[in-house]
């Protein structure tokens, strides 16, 4: 089962959350014991990020102007999992100037509180610059997805980031039991997630560039 924030990404007015310009090449290099570096093009530019060592990739969709890949813990699948971290991308929208990276987190953020509207809650960490990418971050929380079959509770770390001409959303989820109260969101623990995620870097493609993209790796 997806994560509430990928089916509101699915469904949303906010746009389709979009798909590389080319099959996406996944390549890991290690830069730490703990993560590693995961560049793909998706569309027009390359999006790379810090993928803990402890995730794998369990699901990837590409179609004409959408694309999600989602990873979770070694030894958990896309129906259980305790944790996901999902990379999606949206084609042509930064051309709309009424869309935001504030608009299109808080579009999915509205999309948990339709999930949950008795148990929502959320913390806005704000404005945030990848780069020279302007980006924004918030976390969303339903104590109790009642569209669940078990009712569980989930929480994402949602950042939005605006490219030269596309959007793209790295989302860090994670459930728990379900809850009858609204969650309490720890602020410190998932500022850590968003660290464990840096650097976010959006770069050019260059031509003729194969994977492991030296030219973003880089930088």
């Amino acid at each position: 089962m997806r994560t509430v924030a990928a089916l509101v990404i699915a469904l949303s007015a906010v746009g389709i959350l979009a798909a590389a310009a080319e099959p996406t090449t996944d390549r890991q290099r290690n830069v730490a014991a703990t993560s590693f570096t995961a560049i793909s093009p998706i569309f027009s530019q390359l999006v790379a990020f810090s993928l803990p060592a402890n995730f794998k990739t369990v699901f990837e969709n590409t179609s004409d102007r959408s694309y999600i890949r989602e990873a979770v813990l070694k030894g958990e699948t896309t129906d259980r999992w305790t944790q996901m971290i999902t990379v999606t991308g949206a084609k042509g929208l930064a051309g709309n100037p009424k869309t935001t990276p504030e608009s299109v987190a808080a579009g999915i953020a509205g999309g948990f509180k339709k999930a949950c509207p008795d148990t929502f809650t959320a913390s806005v960490f704000g404005p945030a610059k990848f780069g020279d990418h302007d980006a924004f971050v918030a976390v969303a929380s339903c104590g109790k997805v009642v569209s669940s079959a078990n009712k569980h509770s989930e929480t994402a770390l949602i950042v939005a980031l605006k490219g030269s001409a596309d959007y793209y959303t790295i989302q860090w989820a994670e459930r728990t039991p379900s809850s009858a109260e609204n969650l309490t969101i720890d602020d410190a623990k998932w500022k850590g997630r968003l660290d464990k995620l840096t650097p976010i870097r959006i770069c050019p493609i260059v031509g003729g560039e194969k994977a492991p993209y030296p030219s973003c790796l880089g930088k």
